[in-house]
């Protein structure tokens, strides 16, 4: 065989070539071990797709067109169409996921709790309003109906029945307010003797009628009385047939004897003490009196 020396141009040639296909082929095998093997055709379909779409731009979608029913082009694809072939929306499901990551849109609405910042509403939006203490509530009726004027006990039950009020809560409120001094029939009936005998001239008898329309017991009536004595009616008694002859002058004597009676009549005055008292103010008057 011949030496190098004497080999011919055309076997220098062919021998370069070979040595060059022997490099490019361990070339190549090193790089197909370093990244591993090589995606199946159908995986390279799919990371076709991916590119694709995120190549194009994205618009976004509101609320409505989220929750649309999609057109029916969009989930009639071919299964025969290839690895680009995807399931139909209402076969995905809720969970379905694009080739972007992107959650595909279904056919009917996504369950509320997979939506994205979305939060279950409050149980109860409106606050229901505490209901009021029933003690509490009768409680304030009966202080303000104690910052308006005196009452006695009976009166503020009548007042608190007619609110509705229950008679156990109704009786524990007076008893609470009997122990502090806030209800005190005693001192009521005080009250309105004085009160009614000076401002209208009221007769013990028209008296003793006020105390028990109010509702105060007899004992404590009869206390409450006995302030006023015999002279304090006949004195007051005076006083009124005086004031009543004023608007009467000029009438003859009986018919103003007939009125100052029936006027202390319905103040509560006897008889005993009425018609005393109105024989000497007719009696008294100038035209009356006798030359």
């Amino acid at each position: 065989m011949a030496g190098p020396a004497h080999e011919s141009t055309e076997d220098r040639l062919a021998r370069a070539a070979a040595a060059l296909a022997e490099a490019q082929g361990v070339v190549e095998a090193r790089a197909a071990a370093s990244e591993g093997p090589s995606p199946s055709p159908r995986k390279q379909g799919r990371a076709g797709a991916a590119s694709a779409s995120e190549a194009r731009p994205r618009r976004a979608r509101s609320g409505r067109e989220r929750g649309a029913r999609p057109r029916s082009g969009w989930a009639a694809a071919d299964p025969g169409d290839g690895p680009d072939w995807a399931l139909p929306p209402q076969a995905a499901g809720s969970g379905a996921v694009g080739a972007t990551g992107e959650p595909i849109a279904t056919g009917v609405a996504a369950d509320a709790g997979e939506s994205r910042g979305w939060a279950p509403p409050p149980d109860d939006t409106e606050a229901e309003a505490p209901e009021a203490d029933a003690e509490s509530v009768a409680r304030a009726i009966v202080l303000r109906q104690l910052s308006m004027a005196p009452r006695s006990r009976v009166q503020l039950e009548r007042k608190l029945r007619q609110r509705g009020c229950d008679g156990a809560v109704a009786a524990k409120v007076l008893d609470r307010m009997t122990e502090v001094g806030l209800v005190d029939d005693e001192a009521y009936a005080q009250m309105l003797v004085r009160s009614r005998q000076a401002g209208k001239g009221l007769a013990r008898r028209a008296l003793a009628h006020e105390l028990r329309k109010q509702g105060i017991d007899q004992d404590v009536a009869d206390e409450a009385l006995g302030q006023v004595g015999a002279g304090d009616e006949r004195v007051r008694a005076e006083a009124l047939v005086a004031k009543k002859l004023r608007s009467m002058r000029g009438l003859p004597p009986e018919v103003q004897a007939r009125r100052l009676a029936g006027m202390l009549a319905r103040k509560g005055y006897s008889g005993e003490v009425a018609w005393p008292v109105i024989r000497a103010g007719v009696d008294g008057l100038p035209e009356h009196r006798r030359d």
